[in-house]
């Protein structure tokens, strides 16, 4: 379904909820520049680390794409997603069955929520999410749970620490949208909905955070303006 979220006033913080989930496929793709290219880019990248039945958690796996994704491989990995949205999580059910893929989706908050073992533990655009004040000790708690060779990879919207530039990757960022076919009045009404909702971290914030927290390698996979994709080695 077309993203037609913000054609018509809405006066409330952002959530992810029935109207979101239903035309969150096409909203992302419109909102996240190359965001297909960076999904498929990150496979093609970690299909080199995984073997047959790796434990993989996604954190914040919306309607499953990442996951689906990486189930083509034919690798058996143990793929576990999870969401604190009951919509999301009956759309990525619904795409795993529809694509045949076998894959668990946990309604869960994933700050409460035991990670146990893993080899890779995936965050795409949910970090940012996260209350700063939670976000180092949610970073802690991924690194800690882990196994001795395990991965982080996480996506995150970035802020510079130059006002300057920080304006005008913004603007080409909107200008992007534009292009997406969405209206100025559409961007308007989505970064009024995201205001304190989605708060976003420098490009070295999010690596210094990363290395307090442990991880022995860090680096930048994929970067256009204000979006990034950091991969973090244990």
């Amino acid at each position: 379904m077309i993203d037609k979220v913000f054609q018509k006033e809405i006066n409330k913080q952002f959530e992810f909820d029935n109207e979101v989930a239903d035309v969150f496929d096409d909203m992302i793709d419109r909102s996240v520049p190359f965001y297909k290219e960076n999904l498929n880019l990150s496979i093609n990248i970690l299909k080199n680390y995984l073997n047959n039945n790796d434990k993989i958690l996604d954190l914040g796996s919306s309607t499953g794409t990442f996951l689906i994704n990486l189930a083509k491989l034919n690798k058996n990995l143990n793929l576990i997603g999870i969401d604190n949205s009951t919509a999301m999580i009956q759309k990525a059910q619904k795409k795993a069955k529809a694509f045949g893929v076998d894959i668990t989706f946990l309604e869960k908050d994933f700050l409460d929520y035991e990670f146990n073992k893993n080899k890779l533990i995936s965050a795409n655009y949910t970090i940012q999410f996260v209350r700063p004040i939670k976000r180092e000790k949610l970073i802690s708690k991924i690194y800690n749970s882990l196994e001795e060779d395990g991965l982080f990879l996480m996506s995150e919207k970035l802020i510079s620490e130059d006002k300057k530039l920080n304006k005008i990757l913004i603007d080409e960022y909107y200008n992007y949208k534009k292009q997406k076919g969405y209206s100025e009045y559409e961007i308007a009404k989505k970064r009024e909905a995201l205001e304190n909702v989605l708060i976003p971290y420098s490009e070295l914030e999010n690596y210094e955070m990363l290395k307090n927290a442990g991880f022995k390698h860090i680096e930048v996979i994929f970067r256009w303006c204000n979006f990034a994709t950091f991969l973090a080695f244990k």
